[in-house]
């Protein structure tokens, strides 16, 4: 029996609709909102703490770096949070999201090396730093006002690693490289005077 064209992707168009959109992953609180459980909070207190359900992570006098890092080790994962800050100096803030081994990092805010802001995109710490093809380049036009909440997701499934802004898509960078499981460090960066703070920090394993 001859299928013609029309026909074909009526049913083509009917099985998409039978199968639905595709689901969610199934997300759990990375952070309870309360204290830092599930961190390997002991070497990081004096740089975080909670505040009406925010995590808040901030310099201390001698702008000394630090990493809040999960107790738990993740591979592939979804990873959704809000988060905001305001820039005091003419430095800006500079944090970050490292994941995977050997590290990957997720940039947020100002590059202390360009001296860019580099918001959604990727640090490989190698030769290019930046590498272009994993560059947001379009990051300025999603994010709010300084100061405002950005609801960042990212996405590390295999060897590609995505980041969505506001629920736009900014950046995608592969490199099979960052392959290890590896806890996630949220980042204090040295030698700058900083404030950044975050919430509904939740994520899945895939």
């Amino acid at each position: 029996m001859t299928i013609r064209p029309f026909a074909l992707a009526l049913i083509l168009s009917l099985t998409a609709i039978s199968r639905g959109p595709a689901e969610e992953p199934k997300f759990a609180p990375l952070f309870n909102g309360q204290d830092l459980t599930g961190f390997k909070a002991e070497a990081s207190k004096a740089y975080w703490r909670v505040e009406d359900g925010v995590l808040i992570g901030e310099n201390d006098a001698a702008k000394k770096g630090n990493y809040l890092w999960t107790e738990k080790e993740y591979r592939d994962f979804v990873l959704e949070f809000d988060v905001r800050w305001k820039s005091t100096t003419p430095r800006g803030v500079d944090t970050g999201i490292e994941m995977r081994k050997p590290h990957i990092q997720l940039q947020l805010g100002v590059s202390g090396g360009l001296k860019v802001d580099m918001t959604g995109s990727w640090y490989t710490g190698g030769k290019e730093r930046y590498p272009e093809a994993g560059q947001a380049k379009e990051a300025k036009a999603l994010l709010k006002p300084d100061g405002e909440w950005n609801t960042f997701r990212i996405e590390a499934k295999g060897d590609t690693f995505t980041c969505w802004i506001n629920g736009r898509k900014a950046s995608e960078y592969t490199d099979a490289k960052f392959s290890g499981a590896s806890p996630l460090g949220l980042q204090i960066h040295p030698a700058v005077e900083m404030k950044c703070e975050y919430r509904q920090i939740k994520i899945a394993e895939l």
